[in-house]
C-alpha cells in the first residue's frame, strides 16, 4: 500500500521538508507533493532519489535538477521559467526544513518579490528537535546556525551572542566541536548550562547535558561523531545593586506617587513590582522616624 497520493498542484514553488535522519519522519503531505510536482529540485538529487525510493514514489521521467549554495543565476531562471509555463516545482532540502542552514533563500526571495505562489510543507528540523530534548528554556530561542571555522572569527561572533536573552542554538561539525566548545567557555562562560545533541532521529542518537565545561571535557574524552546541535542556556541577568534601586526610587518619588514610582522603577530594572513597592514603603517609614 502506497503512503502517498497524486494530487493536482497549482503552478508555483513548493518547499518540502525532508527527514533529518529517520526516513519515516517525512510527512504524508510532503510525499504527496513530491509524487505530484511536475519538476523536482533538490539540494542533493541522490538523497532525494533515495527518499523517493524508500517510500515508493516514482519519478516517472520527471525533470530532476540540483540547486545548492553554488548554483548560478541560470539555475534559478530554470526553476521560475518552469513555473511561468504553468508547472509545479517542488524543492527539497538534503535534510530538514529548506532555508534553515540550507540553500534556497534566493528562490524564496525571488518568489516573494515577483508574487510567485510559494507554499511550504513543514516537517523535520534539527533546531526544534534539539530544543525539545535539551531540557533548557524554549520560550525564547536564537538560532545562530554554523559558527565560523577560524577561532578569531568564532570568538568575535560568540561575543555578540553573550548577552542575547534567549536560549542559543548552534549547528556544529564533530571535527570542530572541541574548538567551538573551548571558545564558548571563554566567551559565554564555562558554567553556563548546555546540551550537546547529536545524530538526531538516527540509530545512535545521543544527548549530553551539563555545563559548557563538562561538555567540553566529555568531548575530549569521548569524541562525539556525526552531526551535532549545541543548545546553550541564556546568560544570567546582570545583578542589580540595591543602592541603584534606592536611588531610582528616590528620584521617581520626587514627582510621582508611591505606587507610580514603584511601577516605573519595576519596569526599568525588570524587578517584580511588589518587591519595589515594599522597598518604597520601607524607605517611607524610615524617613518618618
Amino acid at each position: 500500500m502506497q503512503n502517498f497520493k497524486n494530487v493536482n498542484l497549482d503552478a508555483g514553488l513548493y518547499f518540502v521538508a525532508t527527514p533529518i535522519g529517520n526516513a519515516r519522519d517525512v510527512s504524508l503531505r510532503a510525499l504527496d507533493i513530491l509524487a505530484s510536482a511536475d519538476v523536482l529540485v533538490a539540494e542533493d538529487t541522490r538523497s532525494l532519489r533515495k527518499l523517493l525510493d524508500i517510500h515508493g514514489v516514482p519519478v516517472k521521467g520527471r525533470f530532476v535538477m540540483s540547486y545548492h549554495d553554488h548554483s548560478a543565476q541560470r539555475d534559478r531562471e530554470r526553476v521560475f521559467d518552469a513555473i511561468s509555463k504553468g508547472q509545479s516545482v517542488a524543492y527539497a532540502s538534503e535534510a530538514g526544513t529548506p532555508l534553515i542552514a540550507d540553500p534556497g533563500y534566493q528562490l524564496s526571495r525571488y518568489a516573494a518579490e515577483h508574487n510567485v505562489p510559494l507554499t511550504s510543507a513543514p516537517g523535520s528540523s534539527a533546531v526544534l528537535c534539539a530544543l525539545t530534548l535539551a531540557g533548557l528554556p524554549t520560550d525564547s530561542f536564537f538560532f545562530a546556525g554554523f559558527l565560523p571555522s577560524a577561532s578569531k572569527a568564532r570568538l568575535t561572533k560568540l561575543s555578540e551572542y553573550q548577552k542575547v536573552p534567549a536560549t542559543l542554538v548552534f549547528y556544529e561539525t564533530s571535527r570542530r566541536l572541541v574548538p567551538a566548545l573551548e571558545d564558548m567557555c571563554k566567551t559565554l562562560g564555562p558554567d553556563r548550562p548546555a546540551a550537546l545533541c547529536r545524530e538526531l532521529t538516527k540509530k545512535f542518537e545521543e544527548v549530553r547535558r551539563g555545563t559548557l565545561d563538562t561538555l567540553l571535557q566529555g568531548a575530549k574524552e569521548n569524541a562525539a561523531r556525526g552531526e551535532c546541535v549545541l543548545v546553550v542556556d541564556r546568560g544570567d541577568k546582570e545583578k542589580i545593586k540595591e543602592s541603584d534601586l534606592q536611588l531610582a526610587l528616590d528620584t521617581a518619588l520626587q514627582t510621582m506617587s508611591l505606587r507610580d514610582a514603584s511601577e516605573t522603577v519595576s519596569k526599568a530594572y525588570g524587578v517584580p513590582k511588589r518587591d519595589v513597592y515594599q522597598m518604597a514603603l520601607a524607605r517611607g517609614k524610615n524617613a518618618q522616624k
